[in-house]
C-alpha cells in the first residue's frame, strides 16, 4: 500500500511538471506580441516573486507552530487564550488574527493567502518610484522594504484590526484573506474569481499528495449548519477594508479600474461563493436562524457600490454646505462614503462588546481549576459570553442558555461552551486544551450512560486532569416505556454507579445494572445483560423485554 501511495504521489508531481512544460512550449509555439507571465511579474515584483505574500504566509505559520504550540501538537494547538475575547485581555486581540484552531483551519487560510495575496501585492507593487525618481531614493520606495516589510506589516495591521472589531471570540487569518480579496476584486475582479477557484485546485493537490488513496464508508456524523461556522461579520469587515484600501491606492495613483459590469459580476460571484450572504443569529441550545434572503440582498447592494467606484473622476471630499456638497458629489465619492458608513456600522457594535468581560460568578458543580481556568459540565445555564450584552432585535435575543463542557477564565475574558451537550453525547469524549504563552494542560471530559427504551438517557459526565477524575454532572433518571407485569423500570445514576429502579404501585425496589451475562432481581423481575442491552424477564420467563442499552459513541 505504501509503495502504491508513493507511486501515486510521484504521478501527481510528474503530471504537474508535464502540464507546466507543455503550456510553456505551447505558448512559445503560439508566439505573438503578448508579454510572458515572467515579464508581467517582473514589472511589479522583485525577481518576479511575490515576496510579501510568502513572508506573510511564513509569519502566520510561525505563530501556529511556535506561539500556539503546533510544532509539538500539530492537531491540537493551544487555542483558547488566542481568541479575541475582550480588549481587557489583550493577548487574544493581539494574536487572534494570526492564530488558528487546527491544521485544517490554518491550511485553508494559507491557501487563500497564496492565491489572493499575490493579486493584492501585484496591485500594491514593489516599485513605487515615479518617472525621474530613484527606486532606492528612500525606504518608502525601496522595493525590498516594500516586499519584505511594508506588505507583511499591512497584513499584520489588518489582522489586528480584524480581531479588534469583529464580534465574538474570533480567531483566524480569514479576515485578512478577505482584505486581500477586496483589493484584488477592485483591480482584477475576474482574476479574483479565478483565484478563488484555484484555491480548490490547490487544496486538491495538497490532499492528493497527503492522502493519495482514500477508503471511506457511510458513518454517522454530528454536523452543525455549515454557514453557522462562518464569521460573516469579520469576513465582510475584512472585505470592505480591502476595498477601501484599494480605492485609496487607486485614487492616489490615478489607476484605471475595470468597467462597472466586470466589477459587479466579480463582486456578486465572490460574495456568493464565499458565503457573504450567510447572515445568521444564534438562538442557543445549538439552534441557529439564517436570514438568507437578507444576505443575498446585501451582497447585491455591495456589488453595485463596488461598480460605482469606477465611474467618474476622484474628487476630494470637503466640508461644504449641504446643497453644494450633494451637487458636487461624484459617484465614486458617494460609493466610498456608503462603504465607509457600512464598515463603521459593522465595526461599531464590536467596541462596546469588547470593552466588557465575563463575570466571576461560580460555575455549577465542582469545576476543575487550572491556572485561572475553570472547566465544568453544565446544562441549561446562561451563556456567559453571548449574554454579556443585553440586546433584543427582530424577535431574537442575546440572553440565551447553553449546555455542555464550559470553560471560564475571568482574567482572560473567556467564557465558552467548548463542547456542546449534543456533540459530547455523540462522541462520548472531549479534550479541552488550556494554556497560554509557553504552557498547555489538558482536561478530558467523558460521558457514560444508559438509554431507557422509549425514554431518555441516564448519564454522568466526568472530568479528568493530572491523573485525577471527578464527577461533574449526573442526569435525572430515565424511565423505560415498556410496562412489564404491572411494573415500570427506570435507570438511575449516581457518582459511582448505574442502577435499576422497579416501581409497582407505590413500592420501589432497586438493583444494580448487571454485569455481562449476570442476573440480578428486583420486585419479582430478573434482569440480564447481553452485550450493551439490558433485558427484563418475568418470574416464569414467559416475557423478555429490552429495557435499556448502554450508550455508544462515535
Amino acid at each position: 500500500m505504501d509503495s502504491v501511495a508513493l507511486a501515486m504521489r510521484a504521478a501527481v508531481v510528474l503530471a504537474a511538471l508535464v502540464a507546466s512544460v507543455g503550456v510553456a512550449l505551447l505558448e512559445r509555439k503560439r508566439g505573438g506580441d503578448a508579454p510572458g507571465l515572467g515579464t508581467l511579474l517582473r514589472r511589479r515584483f522583485v525577481l518576479g516573486v511575490p515576496w510579501g505574500t510568502l513572508t506573510t504566509a511564513a509569519l502566520v505559520l510561525a505563530v501556529y507552530l511556535f506561539v500556539q504550540g503546533g510544532f509539538g501538537h500539530w492537531y491540537s494547538p493551544v487555542v483558547l487564550p488566542f481568541r479575541a475575547w475582550s480588549y481587557l485581555a489583550p493577548l487574544g486581540v493581539l494574536f487572534a488574527g494570526l492564530s488558528h484552531v487546527g491544521p485544517g483551519h490554518l491550511l485553508g487560510n494559507l491557501m487563500g493567502t497564496l492565491v489572493l495575496a499575490p493579486l493584492a501585492e501585484y496591485a500594491f507593487g514593489h516599485y513605487a518610484a515615479g518617472r525621474g525618481e530613484s527606486t532606492f531614493g528612500s525606504p518608502r520606495r525601496n522595493p525590498y522594504v516594500r516586499a519584505f516589510l511594508v506588505f507583511p506589516a499591512i497584513a499584520v495591521l489588518l489582522a489586528l484590526v480584524s480581531a479588534a472589531f469583529s464580534l465574538g471570540a474570533v480567531i483566524g487569518f480569514s479576515g485578512v484573506v478577505f482584505s486581500f480579496a477586496g483589493v484584488a476584486l477592485l483591480y482584477y475582479p475576474l482574476a479574483t474569481v479565478i483565484a478563488l477557484s484555484a484555491t480548490s485546485a490547490l487544496n486538491l493537490a495538497y490532499q492528493s499528495l497527503r492522502q493519495p488513496i482514500v477508503v471511506a464508508s457511510s458513518r454517522p456524523a454530528y454536523v452543525s449548519p455549515g454557514w453557522a461556522d462562518v464569521a460573516i461579520q469579520g469576513h465582510a469587515l475584512g472585505l470592505l477594508a480591502g476595498v477601501l484600501l484599494a480605492a485609496t491606492l487607486a485614487s492616489r495613483r490615478g489607476d484605471d479600474l475595470p468597467r462597472p459590469r466586470r466589477l459587479l459580476v466579480g463582486a456578486l460571484l465572490v460574495g456568493v461563493a464565499q458565503s457573504l450572504w450567510a447572515v445568521y443569529w444564534y438562538r442557543g441550545a445549538e439552534t441557529f436562524v439564517l436570514y438568507r434572503a437578507v444576505g443575498l440582498a446585501l451582497v447585491l447592494l455591495f456589488a453595485v457600490l463596488l461598480a460605482a467606484l469606477t465611474v467618474g473622476e476622484w474628487e476630494p471630499v470637503t466640508l461644504r454646505p449641504a446643497r453644494t456638497f450633494v451637487r458636487t458629489l461624484t459617484a465614486q465619492n458617494a460609493a466610498v462614503l456608503c462603504l465607509v458608513v457600512v464598515t463603521a456600522a459593522l465595526a461599531g457594535p464590536a467596541v462596546p462588546v469588547n470593552l466588557t468581560t465575563v463575570g466571576d460568578e461560580p460555575l455549577p458543580g465542582e469545576p476543575v481549576e487550572v491556572r485561572g481556568y475553570s472547566v465544568t459540565y453544565a446544562e441549561n445555564v446562561e451563556n456567559g459570553m453571548v449574554s454579556v450584552v443585553d440586546v433584543e432585535a427582530f424577535g431574537e435575543t442575546t440572553s440565551v442558555n447553553t449546555s455542555g463542557v464550559v470553560v471560564r477564565n475571568p482574567d482572560r475574558g473567556i467564557w465558552m461552551t467548548e463542547t456542546t451537550k449534543g456533540r459530547l453525547a455523540f462522541s462520548g469524549r472531549s479534550r479541552v486544551v488550556l494554556g497560554g504563552l509557553g504552557w498547555r494542560e489538558t482536561v478530558v471530559a467523558d460521558r457514560e450512560g444508559y438509554t431507557a427504551v422509549g425514554g431518555g438517557t441516564a448519564y454522568r459526565v466526568t472530568l479528568e486532569h493530572d491523573g485525577r477524575e471527578r464527577v461533574a454532572y449526573t442526569s435525572p433518571p430515565a424511565t423505560a416505556e415498556p410496562y412489564i407485569a404491572g411494573r415500570n423500570v427506570s435507570v438511575l445514576v449516581n457518582e459511582s454507579s448505574f442502577s435499576l429502579a422497579v416501581k409497582r404501585d407505590e413500592e420501589i425496589a432497586h438493583a444494580p445494572i448487571p454485569g455481562e451475562n449476570e442476573t440480578v432481581t428486583a420486585a419479582g423481575l430478573s434482569f440480564v445483560r447481553d452485550g450493551n442491552a439490558v433485558f427484563a424477564l418475568t418470574a416464569d420467563n414467559a416475557t423478555r423485554v429490552r429495557v435499556a442499552s448502554r450508550e455508544t459513541y462515535n
